[in-house]
């Protein structure tokens, strides 16, 4: 028996097993192709725009019955080309996305467990990076209560690498040694939501260890508010975080916080907001960490979608103010959005010579014409142009005065290959 029928026995099988189960398996075909002309960092004449194609090939399995979800998800990532036509192996580019299940000890409350998606409100903080053709997922455990229009949700993690190899790897020197750069060792959060008739209020508490060179561990809080308020024809929204605790020997103390309200017109909804970032000023000398970081977030939603801040570590400790407005326009049956913004320091920067920059590091001009076509596939077009500063180019390196763009397109297919009834 090949695997094509093992895997046709095996959704029969879960078909039968429950007459009122759902079942479903889906795909998605996401090629993006960018020109990169001064993208999350400034160019110069002297360096080459990049020209690439990123695809996002998915098979999603989907199950669900009155006591319990799951989730099975494979994605493969590459660049047009990166592989050879004619090839025997490769390696890292096919692997599991999600892969989770939800069990439900009553309508209200159940836990679900595994490789998932972790992702609340305006994605500020906790994000599904969605953008990336690879996302953003966590190994965890959460518990969760839903009733009406109150959501409690509490999860954990406690992450740890196979480098030891066994039995060290269960006991003895090492064992518990966690080696992944740039990911926590373990956290635990809770995060509370109260939906009204007019808006929504959501609390969170997180709490992310990290793994320290002398292999102590040391925890980083991040507490947060988001709300939002509908009064007639205008919303108001706005997000306040705070972060505190230890990362190695230094303690933390950073905020973020913005405000943004969106008024409906006959023409076109109109957004204008500003949102502060901490940053650490250049003449602080003390061992603190006043920089403010968005760690799980889905960041290519703020901030400009040239990604010039806290995709990667380009922002260092500058921290940013960002002033902006947003619209969109019904144009030939798809929607053109228009963002513009314009950004500042969040702290007190020196040049070589000591002397203070400007806070103006420069404006962005975004713009995405967003498609369904046919057969509900998707197409997407963005053009963005960055006009910096000398404070940007201070900071940056670069050459302000080069052609700052970035420019992508983008096709998406998802089809439903089998759906039960």
């Amino acid at each position: 028996m090949n695997k094509l029928a093992y895997l046709t026995v095996l959704l029969l099988g879960l078909l039968s097993y429950n007459a009122t189960a759902q079942f479903s398996i889906t795909g998605e075909v996401r090629p993006r192709t960018e020109f990169r002309n001064g993208f999350k960092t400034l160019t110069d004449e002297s360096r080459e725009a990049s020209f690439f194609t990123e695809q996002r090939s998915r098979l999603y399995f989907n199950y669900s019955d009155s006591t319990f979800k799951f989730k099975l998800a494979f994605q493969d990532i590459r660049f047009w080309g990166e592989t050879p036509q004619i090839f025997k192996e490769e390696y890292g580019k096919t692997f599991i996305s999600e892969a989770w299940g939800q069990y439900y000890f009553s309508p209200a409350f159940s836990v679900k467990v595994g490789r998932q998606i972790i992702s609340y409100d305006n994605q500020r903080f906790l994000g599904g990076l969605e953008w990336a053709q690879q996302g953003r997922r966590h190994d965890a455990l959460l518990f969760l209560y839903e009733k009406g229009a109150t959501k409690l949700h509490t999860g954990l993690a406690y992450n740890q690498d196979d480098d030891v190899p066994e039995p060290a790897f269960l006991q003895g020197d090492g064992a518990g040694y966690y080696s992944v750069g740039g990911n926590y060792k373990t956290f635990q959060y809770a995060w509370y939501n109260q939906s009204f008739e007019t808006g929504s209020l959501s609390l969170l508490a997180f709490n992310a260890g990290y793994q320290n060179p002398d292999t102590t561990v040391s925890f980083k809080q991040t507490f947060g508010l988001v709300a939002s308020k509908k009064l007639g024809g205008l919303k108001l929204a706005g997000d306040f975080y705070y972060q505190t605790g230890e990362l190695g020997t230094s303690k933390v103390n950073a905020m973020l916080a913005g405000i943004n309200a969106t008024l409906a017109t006959p023409v076109t909804p109109l957004t204008i907001g500003v949102e502060y970032i901490s940053g650490k000023d250049d003449d602080d000398t003390s061992s603190d960490i006043t920089n403010f970081s968005p760690d799980f977030g889905t960041n290519h939603a703020h901030n400009g979608f040239m990604d010039y801040f806290f995709v990667g570590p380009a922002n260092g400790n500058v921290g940013v103010t960002d002033i902006y407005l947003k619209t969109s326009f019904q144009v030939a049956g798809g929607a053109l959005k228009a963002h513009i913004h314009e950004f500042m320091t969040g702290s007190t920067q020196l040049n070589a010579e000591g002397q203070e920059l400007g806070k103006t590091m420069g404006t962005e001009v975004d713009l995405v014409y967003a498609k369904k076509l046919k057969g509900g596939v998707v197409w997407n077009l963005g053009y963005s142009q960055l006009f910096a500063t000398d404070t940007m180019e201070a900071l940056r390196g670069g050459d302000k005065s080069a052609l700052q763009c970035w420019a992508w397109t983008m096709i998406t297919f998802k089809p439903t290959f089998f759906t039960s009834k």
